[in-house]
């Protein structure tokens, strides 16, 4: 473990919250969906004005929409919506003298980009193209954009893309034959579409003529698919190129993790160039230099590692040497952001999300904001505006400065909803896991709390598996939801988890069901030690996807411990996994090899071999449109259990990918969850 990590554990705080001495009741699955999201913070040119955008439910018709409000940073500031009522809205960017906001919205029919004057007026409609605008960006002096549409390839016009589109639906035979992965990803199977960045001019506030198309001879897709954005591609300072970050693995893809950066000139007809062609890892993030010389991204060490380590580089255009900026910063870097000499970003550390600035020169890095999950920030001058939430509190704006410390409310949103609600109390724990390492861990006592009184206990597993549950306000897996009915809520950032350093994250691989199940166990043990609330007598363990795949393994190794288990788009063949899965750089990773060639170590953790121990009642569930782990795992997983008259539900959503994320689905979704721990903790 690095000594900046070792400081790092030994300073950190172990803070309980307080709840509402006055509430009623806890938080319920229908005041979950039904709460304002605050998201995607953007201050002014002259720091003057915050715009935000604000996610509304309609939970009574199962949809939601996204608006965007401006207002002044002064306590009171008057609010004002930006785009039309009743209509969503996203990716907003202010002109370079402040005077208009652009945005994407599909107000029109399809998805375009949209103007409103900062001093009012009706919104006013920037492009209209015969596709959806992906995603877009305006290049510094505002008189350009930048565009991202799903097209075919070879077509040379956008117009092209959609008569074929429309085509290929006409056709009364359904069929269709692939030469190669992927056939589908994420929840879409392959129509033959790309993403492709193009390059419009502006006039008088439009977009005018047929773009050009800027990722032109790329067989890729920028930004990336499922959930490239925006920040995979940045405009030079002179507004004369783009660089952005693609993949070009041919029929190697699904295996492939290698995102070069590529720069393309705006003006001409030259293939684009690629910057990081000597990295065969992930390259992301591109964010030039205020002087156009240097070029900051962030790039992983590894093919084929989808959790290696994000490291800060910094690229010289004009020599073309590259360095590494804080190689003693063991932490994953996100997107970047220069502001006055540093370079923010957010990272998972200790449980925590915060907001670090670190010094290019020097590599210095510091926290500038802690206390939660910071999740979006803008900086302008000496003003800082970030985004937080809690695993009290869902998300708010703050305003601080870029030293950091006194730190001032702006929002309050959902304060009307939340008046009566309490929220358990929460700490952080530690313990000693597998090799004597510390490992952390959280408890959230319930709502309504007695002192003295014992209560059922739900064990959360997080999914990632490199990833981390810490403090922050979730909203597929929130533990406010069990603590309001009743239960203590324990759940553990394992071996494998991200925050606590690389050596940490990567010890998961090639051994899914070691390390990790000897971390919940000797957490598990801990947290009954340590508080005297948690009763080991009524618990029940449950987690999606990597911790629905831990719950299958402990239904074999470890289920005498458990009243009942959920297991949620969990692996049961791990072996099956590794052929089924679109992205197959994951399975082979983690198993060192593909099936055929390591036969053995998809066989060593598979819970498909140990189902002749499995006793544990269980509730198993799945979505339809989940291709990451396909539904059969689920089934096959409810089959074993049926086969075996182990008391057991299948809940399944025809129309929800591996998230849970209609309202109405997320409501049946704990509903069911909580029903089912409650007959075999309460009853």
């Amino acid at each position: 473990m690095s000594s900046v990590l070792s400081r790092l554990l030994c300073t950190i705080l172990f803070s309980s919250a307080s709840v509402s001495a006055v509430a009623e009741r806890g938080l319920d699955a229908r005041d979950l969906v039904a709460l304002d999201r605050v998201s995607s913070p953007l201050l002014s040119p002259d720091g003057s004005q915050l715009m935000y955008a604000l996610r509304e439910a309609d939970v009574a018709n199962n949809r939601a929409t996204t608006g965007l409000f401006i207002r002044g940073l002064d306590d009171g500031a008057r609010v004002r919506r930006l785009n039309a009522e009743g209509k969503s809205a996203s990716s907003p960017s202010f002109s370079p003298d402040g005077s208009t906001l652009y945005y994407l919205s599909a107000e029109s029919g399809s998805m375009q980009v949209w103007s409103a004057a900062v001093k009012g007026g009706a919104p006013k409609q920037v492009t209209d193209y015969p596709l959806d605008v992906g995603t877009y960006r305006l290049s510094p002096d505002g008189t350009r954009l930048a565009l991202s549409f799903r097209v075919h390839p070879d077509c040379p016009e956008l117009k092209c893309s959609t008569e074929r589109s429309a085509a290929l639906a006409a056709e009364k035979a359904s069929g269709k034959t692939y030469d190669q992965l992927f056939v589908r990803h994420w929840d879409s199977w392959n129509d033959g579409l790309r993403n492709h960045l193009y390059v419009a001019e502006l006039n008088r506030g439009r977009a005018r003529g047929e773009p050009q198309r800027i990722s032109r001879g790329i067989d890729g897709d920028v930004p990336s698919v499922p959930f490239g954005g925006g920040d995979d591609y940045a405009w030079s300072p002179d507004g004369r190129s783009l660089v952005f970050s693609a993949r070009i693995a041919g029929r190697t893809e699904p295996q492939s993790t290698n995102f070069d950066l590529f720069q393309a000139e705006v003006e001409g007809s030259a293939a684009p160039r690629n910057l990081t062609p000597d990295n065969p890892a992930w390259d992301a993030n591109p964010l030039f230099a205020d002087d156009g010389k240097t070029l900051y991204y962030t790039a992983m060490a590894r093919p084929g590692f989808e959790a290696d380590r994000m490291a800060i580089m910094a690229l010289d255009l004009v020599s073309g040497e590259r360095r590494e900026v804080a190689p003693d910063w063991d932490f994953s870097a996100g997107a970047l952001t220069l502001h006055q000499g540093e370079l923010f970003t957010t990272a998972n550390r200790l449980g925590e999300h915060p907001l670090f600035a670190i010094k290019p020169e020097s590599g210095a890095a510091r926290v500038v904001i802690g206390g939660g999950n910071v999740t979006g920030f803008a900086l302008q001058g000496d003003t800082l505006v970030f985004q937080r939430d809690t695993l009290i509190a869902p998300a708010q704006l703050f305003t601080s400065t870029p030293a950091g410390g006194v730190e001032r409310a702006l929002t309050d949103f959902n304060r009307e909803r939340l008046a009566d609600i309490g929220m358990g109390e929460f700490e952080q724990f530690s313990f000693e896991g597998h090799g004597g390492e510390t490992v952390y861990g959280f408890t959230v006592k319930p709502v309504g709390y007695v002192e003295g009184r014992k209560y059922p206990v739900a064990f959360i597993i997080h999914g990632g598996p490199q990833g981390s549950m810490g403090n922050s306000f979730h909203y597929r897996w929130n533990p406010q939801t069990y603590a309001a009915r009743g239960y203590g809520v324990v759940f553990i950032d394992f071996h494998g988890s991200t925050g606590y350093g690389q050596a940490f994250t990567d010890s998961i691989s090639q051994d899914w069901g070691g390390k990790p199940l000897e971390d919940l166990q000797k957490g598990w043990a801990a947290a009954l030690k340590r508080y005297d609330f948690l009763d080991g007598e009524r618990a029940c363990a449950l987690g999606a996807s990597y911790g629905g795949y831990m719950v299958n393994w402990i239904a074999g190794q470890w289920g005498e411990a458990w009243d009942c288990l959920v297991s949620h788009a969990g692996v049961f063949d791990t072996r099956m996994m590794g052929y089924s899965t679109e992205e197959l750089w994951f399975t082979e990773w983690e198993n060192g090899g593909t099936v055929f060639e390591n036969p053995a170590a998809y066989e060593r953790f598979n819970p498909l071999l140990h189902v002749d121990k499995w006793n544990t009642p269980m509730l198993v569930i799945h979505g339809q449109l989940d291709y990451r782990i396909p539904v059969e795992q689920g089934i096959a997983a409810f089959a074993a259990l049926q086969r075996r008259d182990i008391p057991s539900q299948f809940l399944y959503f025809p129309d929800e990918n591996h998230w849970i994320l209609k309202p109405a689905n997320s409501i049946q979704w704990h509903d069911s969850v909580l029903a089912w721990m409650d007959r075999w903790t309460k009853e």
